[in-house]
């Protein structure tokens, strides 16, 4: 018998394993099947090397999922027919009892399986990627070659985290409690990323984890300065920490020149017109560069593809969050994105683009905060203000949603209705035009976990820059 295992395991070194970890595994259990509770979020059947081991703990799995008992003598039906000259199978089954151990030794054997399953897919990943590379197809590019990669590995690193999704209910009341102790502490209130933004923060708390925050607004409203802002403040909240964290900018429609430019303007207080045609002074030159220096270590990463799938997204987020830490992914904007597999209709492909967007959001525990254009129903209204149902393609947004926000500004209408000079129309018109052309509303439409309502900000439109109202 001894013979025997000395033959299989020599037959098993090409590729790297632990056969010794896997029989004393499935030993452990034969001899007490509680044990298969500890390990079976740990491995699966198929991350056994030996194809028999794969065999015996699949039909163990089998036997106490129907609440049956798996032991050498109730499994011994199943693997009469198995023998060979090399084996016998329940002489085997009851030889592997022999290497049983504690359920703490168990567990940690199951981790070393794991392991070396993972040493093993990586070996055929590379192999996968070389073959793949060497094939001159039309269809197929370096580009996707990588992002394909990058996909299957962090998957693969995912599922060796450990980490299950079934989660005890004591478990849950820990987390809120943490959550409550954490925004107790916080003399904002804030438990997510701070927008930077006072009463938006008091309203909502932060951005959360694992939330999908949409800002809709029509075009020239101010949705992408808007989330420029968010993204700054909060960039600079990590930087003040000194966290290993950043905030990933997924800009679709604009440059990264472009935004930066736009970023640059806000803080530096120069229209950012005047600096792309150089008509500003020396002082003001000065002022542009020393802002410039200020910011230019910030963790905000920009990704500039136009067009971008739902798949490339998520995988480049989830590279950044492995390499430098991520606080929040901000995509502008939603309906500039591709789905990885087109659907017929656009309204089901913005449904697979919001549902990946939400599962990103869980998956890596931040906010999403994305883009949305609105349809053109709003301006065939007298009041503009903007509703759940103007979202375009509004029903897998709205509903995959956790928080939306409209940005509105009235005096961007107002502006277009100007009356002819010289007239008292005109200097009501004015009169009202001053009141209200510096002021912005922030409507929440909906919020999953808190009360919707208004939010009046001040938005300086020569810088494109959001602020708190000074009087509300």
């Amino acid at each position: 018998m001894i013979k025997s295992l000395n033959l299989i395991q020599n037959n098993f070194k090409e590729l790297p394993n632990n056969i010794e970890a896997e029989q004393s595994v499935i030993g452990s259990i034969l001899t007490q099947n509680e044990i298969f509770d500890e390990i079976t979020g740990i491995i699966s059947d198929k991350n056994f090397f030996d194809p028999l081991h794969q065999k015996i703990f699949g039909s163990i799995q089998n036997l106490i999922y129907k609440g049956l008992l798996a032991n050498p003598i109730t499994l011994k039906n199943y693997f009469e027919n198995e023998n060979n000259d090399d084996l016998n199978v329940p002489e085997y089954l009851i030889k592997i009892t022999k290497f049983s151990t504690s359920s703490r030794q168990a567990i940690e054997y199951s981790k070393i399986i794991y392991d070396m399953f993972v040493r093993r897919e990586l070996i055929k990943i590379s192999e996968n990627i070389i073959d793949t590379a060497k094939i001159n197809d039309i269809n197929v590019n370096g580009k996707s070659i990588i992002e394909n990669s990058e996909k299957i590995l962090y998957d693969l690193a995912e599922k060796g985290s450990f980490n299950s999704s079934i989660i005890k209910f004591d478990e849950a009341v820990r987390q809120t409690i943490d959550m409550a102790s954490n925004a107790f502490k916080n003399e904002e209130g804030i438990v997510g990323v701070p927008t930077g933004l006072r009463d938006l923060d008091d309203r909502l708390g932060g951005l959360h984890k694992s939330d999908l925050v949409i800002i809709a607004g029509r075009p020239a409203m101010g949705k992408t300065a808007l989330a420029t802002n968010i993204a700054f403040n909060a960039a600079t909240n990590i930087q003040k920490t000194n966290r290993k964290s950043c905030i990933a900018f997924f800009s679709l429609e604009m440059s990264s020149e472009q935004l930066s430019t736009r970023i640059l303007a806000e803080q530096s207080r120069i229209k950012s017109n005047d600096i792309r045609r150089g008509k500003i002074s020396e002082e003001q030159f000065e002022q542009f560069l020393e802002t410039s220096k200020n910011i230019s270590e910030l963790p905000l990463y920009i990704d500039e593809t136009p067009a971008i799938t739902i798949a490339a997204l998520s995988n480049r987020a989830r590279r950044i969050k492995r390499l430098y830490g991520l606080d929040m992914v901000v995509v502008d904007y939603i309906q500039l994105m591709r789905a990885t597999n087109f659907k017929e209709g656009r309204v089901q492909e913005i449904s697979e683009i919001t549902q990946g967007l939400k599962a990103l959001a869980k998956e890596l525990a931040v906010p999403v905060l994305a883009l949305s254009q609105l349809s053109r129903a709003v301006e065939t209204r007298d009041d503009k203000r903007p509703i759940l149902s103007d979202l375009r393609e509004s029903g897998s947004i709205e509903q995959d949603a956790d928080v939306v926000m409209f940005v509105y500004r009235e005096g961007y209408y107002l502006k277009n209705k100007e009356p002819r000079p010289a007239t008292v129309e005109h200097a009501e018109w004015q009169a009202k035009m001053n009141e209200i052309s510096h002021l912005a509303e922030l409507i929440i439409g909906k919020q999953r976990h808190g009360p919707t309502g208004k939010i009046i900000l001040e938005f300086e439109e020569m810088f494109t820059k959001f602020n708190d109202a000074t009087n509300n």
